[in-house]
């Protein structure tokens, strides 16, 4: 333990030694932070939790920028040796994961190394960093981006794919992906305020030859080398109206995902959106099949994904209504529907009362696709299953809820939000049947003067499934700018009776935050954007550390 806690504090005294820096009159300044998240876990017989073999566990990270005019240069630092719970094995480990250099000059930006990058919405390549995930599937290679033409775009990659401590150079990824503003073009679009583009992408994934059997059988597969991607994507604008619509195709890939089937990917998005001084309203739909992609066919979980199928549900950040979060069905596909609607009531109508009233409804549903009566699961070797487009399966998940803020007075406002959930976790999980619930939030703050302000919550979610009803309490003073202070306890009252309590001190000076915790923590997924992590429960203090320069 004495020597964990000394590679920690090392890290902090790092972190503080360091500012920003600004060399000469030429706009060189050297920037960075460092992030350090641990646990000190103990033993709950209570949630489940055996003595730990470790003392402290920990995940840091330090991250330094050099940026000018034309050219950027960086490198983080990673130290994962006794990582957090719930990451996937291979995940420990430390090193120097990410390195790059980037020039630009005249609409032409070259980068060498580690990089990340987005097509579209991300249905045939996204590559990202989400620390709380666990994932960062970077790219390490080159990257060419040319905005040198007016109205056209174009960018050109290739490398290979981090998968934690490893690039594996027997999967090699290519890509490119061109965009055209057509208002640059048409005059006629410009006069009447019009935002027009249109882009088209290509993914193409090479990897080695693997030997792959039919279980029980000497039939080895024969697996594709190359697999490409197309997206097709265009997005219009006009005063209050944006409208989107996406295509993405993706050639046979047989993989550990879809059971090893040859079938096709597809993913269909339409969104369009409407905004106005007091009122927005939004509607999406999104159709996919068989759009798992990764750059290593066989690898499960999280690691060695190309791209990302957003899910269409509402980011909820209240502790019973984020209990249940919903996770992607890439590989089985999936129809899934979004919609918003927001209004507020002026000032002094008899709704808005003498500071207005906002009213937020939001509304997610999601079914499978309609297999055509084939069986559940894809037949190895086979050409995979057929579906209907438009024919649904079986309910996934749905979210309605509303969400009422309102302000009383000069010091006292309110949040109410009620929300009718259905989870299918015996989908999403693979146990567990559907867990429909009821969930009522009221959030109060009162600002008692310009240093002091206390918000409490109080929340209830109600279902017969599962372990039955919850409850929530939340505490929480903050003195501004430097201090808040928080007490919670998240207590089922249904088949358990347990208590996860939590009590936590946060502090922010200049250029730190420290946050030191104790308490409990309920066995869960933590998703963000689809892409879900499960954590074990755990006991004990926490603390976050982080410095930015």
């Amino acid at each position: 333990m004495t020597k964990r806690l000394l590679i920690i504090g090392a890290l902090a005294l790092a972190a503080t030694s360091a500012s920003a820096v600004t060399i000469g009159d030429n706009g060189v300044a050297l920037h960075g932070s460092v992030q350090i998240d641990g646990l000190v876990p103990q033993e709950d017989q209570a949630i489940g939790i055996a003595k730990p073999d470790d003392d402290v566990l920990f995940n840091s990270y330090a991250d330094l920028n050099l940026i000018s005019k034309y050219v950027d240069a960086g490198v983080r630092m990673e130290f994962m040796k006794w990582p957090l719970p719930g990451y996937e094995p291979d995940f420990a480990g430390w090193g120097v994961p990410h390195i790059y250099a980037k020039g630009r000059y005249k609409g032409f930006e070259l980068t060498a190394g580690d990089f990340y990058e987005q097509f579209g919405s991300g249905f045939i390549l996204r590559t990202y960093q989400e620390r709380s995930l666990g994932v960062d599937n970077a790219l390490r290679g080159g990257r060419l981006k040319v905005t040198a033409v007016p109205g056209m775009r174009f960018t050109a990659l290739g490398g290979v794919q981090r998968r934690y401590w490893d690039w594996e150079t027997s999967s090699v990824v290519y890509g490119g992906e061109a965009e055209v503003n057509f208002q640059d073009y048409i005059k006629a679009l410009t006069e009447k305020g019009i935002i027009w583009n249109l882009s088209a992408a290509y993914v193409l994934k090479t990897e080695d030859d693997e030997s792959i059997f039919v279980p029980g059988t000497d039939y080895r597969l024969n697996v594709p080398e190359r697999v490409g991607a197309w997206d097709i994507r265009s997005q219009f604008h006009k005063g209050n109206v944006s409208l989107t619509g996406e295509f993405a195709w993706k050639d046979q890939d047989p993989s550990f995902d879809n059971g090893y089937a040859y079938n096709r990917g597809t993913a269909v998005m339409l969104a369009g959106s409407y905004s106005r001084s007091g009122l927005s309203a939004m509607l999406q739909a999104k159709r996919s099949e068989n759009m798992a992609y990764r750059s290593q066919r066989s690898m499960t979980g999280t690691s060695a994904m190309l791209n990302n199928m957003p899910a269409f549900t509402y980011t909820h950040t209240y502790a019973l209504a984020a209990m249940y979060p919903y996770a992607t069905q890439a590989a089985d596909g999936e129809w899934a529907f979004q919609g918003a609607f927001s209004y507020k009531f002026k000032r002094g109508s008899a709704l808005g009362g003498r500071y207005g009233t906002k009213f937020t409804l939001n509304l997610s549903y999601i079914r499978g696709l309609d297999y055509n009566g084939d069986a559940p699961a894809q037949i190895m070797g086979s050409d995979g299953r057929s579906t209907s487009f438009f024919g649904m399966g079986e309910a996934y998940y749905h979210d309605i809820n509303l969400i009422i803020d309102k302000k009383w007075s000069s010091t006292v406002s309110q949040t109410f939000m009620y929300m009718n959930q259905m989870y299918n976790k015996s989908v999403i999980e693979g146990h567990g049947g559907r867990i429909n619930s009821n969930i009522f939030v009221l959030d109060t703050k009162f600002k008692i003067d310009k240093r002091y302000t206390l918000r409490n919550e109080l929340q209830y979610l109600h279902t017969p499934d599962d372990e039955g009803d919850w409850l929530y309490g939340l505490l929480e003073l903050s003195v501004a700018p430097h201090l808040m202070v928080t007490v919670s306890d998240m207590w089922n009252v249904g088949e358990t009776d347990t208590h996860y309590y939590n009590f936590g001190i946060t502090g922010n000076y200049r250029s730190n935050r420290l946050q030191v915790a104790y308490g409990r923590t309920r066995a869960g997924y933590n998703c963000s954007g689809g892409v879900c992590r499960y954590v074990p429960a755990t006991r004990g203090f926490t603390v976050s550390y982080t410095y930015t320069f």
